[in-house]
């Protein structure tokens, strides 16, 4: 696995949500949509980290548009926990 990829990525999401925090914090909380910008970048950086662990730096710096477009979705090969109930 590519660790210095995928922790330059998880530094980048904890950043973002440190900063959302702040704004959080502070006097004037986030209006939604500045909210749903943040949230978005730190989803991306935290799916690029898991999306692009077995990719070679050399082939991470010539990413294409198609490239980071697909990286930066939700991963398809991670199931979300549920809880189901009883019937």
């Amino acid at each position: 696995m590519n660790w210095q990829i995928i922790k330059s990525n998880i530094k980048e999401a904890r950043e973002e949500l440190e900063k959302i925090e702040n704004e959080i914090d502070s006097s004037e909380p986030l209006e939604e949509t500045e909210l749903m910008l943040m949230m978005e970048h730190a989803y991306h950086h935290l799916n690029f980290a898991w999306n692009i662990r077995n990719v070679s730096t050399d082939r991470y710096t010539i990413m294409s548009d198609e490239d980071f477009n697909r990286w930066g979705k939700f991963p398809t090969d991670i199931d979300l926990a549920e809880i189901k109930s009883e019937d």
